[in-house]
């Protein structure tokens, strides 16, 4: 879900804490290869490396790029007969889709017939202690095999990550001062099924859409009937996920309207951009929140002629990321301290921070609407015919990904307050209670997911907003 909040007891040691240039689109209709054809004739006068020759090259890691992701590619002359080529970074996947709508409906599955989803920004290993960097993994052939195994597991991700990066562009535009958040949440939500082709437990929504609000940092989302309205002056944190057989996108962004909170975003984005770079295989979670307070705590904020410092809220987190369980035993820091855990090959993380003009620390506060089953919670007995009648339900519907009140309301459970209560109290189900700084601050949040990839690390989530 969106944070991990650490204990009590460990926030004491922690006193002292921190282009994606689109590619052209060439719409081939299947039914009319002469236009194809045409296209590609223009393209070989002006000497270019067509779409279509490209799309045919195996890259590095033994799989075959989509036009779509290609940012640049050149090529050179070299030895002999033989020419190399050289890509440059690229900065997330098609955001656009191919012929897309407005606003977009159609699933991301029918915008790519071949079925091979853009990657995300593709980034070297930081060097490590024997200074060897991710060009020595990435000329390795046993770990281009590895890469190779994991095809199908990295397509799944990146499908997810496809449509999360168009639901958020539409509603980034589509969010004005003045909606509900209900109706926020609901129309983002929507969006996101619809390009998820949602499908039971097999596709869809990986937690409910949290729309944090000034000094509310995350697990904020409107129960029925909550009148919360935005306003210009709000700094919202929007925070959802998509999955595709339990491969979780976990990804946020800030949204403000006025541009007084300018520097506050840009500290959060720089810190988690910041993590994002000092990640990645035998690498020290540590090590990662150290850079990232480095970074947070060096911006501050001017805001109605008081200036505030940015402090990185230091009792939330980073998480790793497995199949159906999106906190899954790792916590990446955003303060100096914590463990020397290290990441491994693999593995996938949802690296986030926050960023606070209060004091930089969250408690539990306000009604409680993420809820979610205790993923290593072993059988217990229930008495109440109404705490099985909804565990089932959960069962059915959700399993061990979160959700809240209103997708009970949703498919259909009603008068489930106690039996909610009841699973709750039995350690069945968790509550995750929105989490918050002192009253009048303000916070903000960026999230990315990340695959430490044999070869590289790969942020799947990347696109050319943030």
């Amino acid at each position: 879900m969106a944070a991990v909040k650490t204990e009590p007891e460990l926030e004491e040691n922690h006193d002292e804490n921190e282009e994606n240039l689109e590619a052209e689109e060439v719409d081939v209709d299947p039914n009319s290869t002469e236009i194809s054809k045409k296209k590609k004739k223009k393209k070989k006068k002006k000497k270019a490396v067509s779409n279509d020759e490209v799309a045919e090259r195996p890259v590095e890691n033994g799989t075959t790029e989509h036009p779509e992701i290609i940012e640049n590619i050149e090529i050179a002359e070299g030895e002999g007969d033989k020419k190399k080529k050289r890509r440059n970074r690229k900065k997330g996947g098609g955001n656009k889709g191919s012929n897309q709508t407005d606003p977009p409906a159609i699933p991301i599955v029918e915008l790519f017939p071949d079925q091979i989803f853009p990657e995300g920004e593709i980034m070297e290993y930081p060097k490590g202690k024997d200074d060897r960097s991710a060009k020595d993994r990435f000329a390795t052939e046993e770990k281009r095999a590895l890469d190779r195994m994991q095809k199908d597991i990295y397509n799944e991700v990146r499908l997810a990550a496809e449509a999360h990066r168009q639901t958020r562009h539409y509603m980034q535009k589509w969010i004005k001062p003045g909606m509900t958040m209900i109706e926020i949440c609901e129309e983002l939500e929507k969006t996101a099924r619809k390009l998820i082709a949602e499908n039971g437990l097999k596709a869809g929504l990986a937690f409910p859409t949290g729309c944090s609000r000034n000094h509310c940092a995350a697990h904020y989302t409107p129960n029925a009937g909550d009148p919360t309205v935005l306003e210009y002056d709000d700094v919202t944190k929007i925070d959802f996920g998509t999955h595709i057989n339990g491969r979780i996108i976990d990804c946020a962004f800030t949204l403000t309207f006025n541009p007084k909170y300018d520097k506050l975003v840009e500290a959060v984005r720089d810190a988690t951009n910041t993590g994002i770079k000092a990640a990645g295989i035998d690498v020290q979670l540590n090590e990662i929140g150290s850079a990232i307070q480095e970074v947070m705590e060096s911006y501050e904020v001017e805001l109605d002629g008081k200036t505030y410092p940015v402090k990185s809220i230091r009792n939330l987190n980073g998480h790793s990321i497995a199949p159906y369980r999106i906190h899954a035993g790792k916590t990446v820091p955003i303060v100096k301290g914590g463990e020397a855990t290290v990441m491994e090959e693999n593995e996938f993380y949802a690296i986030e921070t926050f960023g606070s003009t209060g004091r930089g620390m969250v408690h539990d506060d306000m009604d409680c609407s993420h809820y979610m089953k205790n993923f290593d919670m072993s059988y217990v007995p229930l008495r109440l015919q109404s705490s099985k009648q909804l565990l089932n339900l959960i069962n059915k519907n959700f399993g061990t990904l979160a959700f809240c009140k209103r997708w009970l309301d949703r498919v259909g459970a009603t008068k489930y307050q106690m039996a909610l209560k009841d699973l709750c109290d039995k350690g069945i189900v968790d509550a995750y209670p929105p989490l918050c700084d002192i009253k009048g601050c303000y916070t903000a949040q960026f999230e990315h997911t990340i695959m430490l990839r044999p070869t590289c690390k790969e942020v799947v989530s990347r696109g050319d907003d943030y």
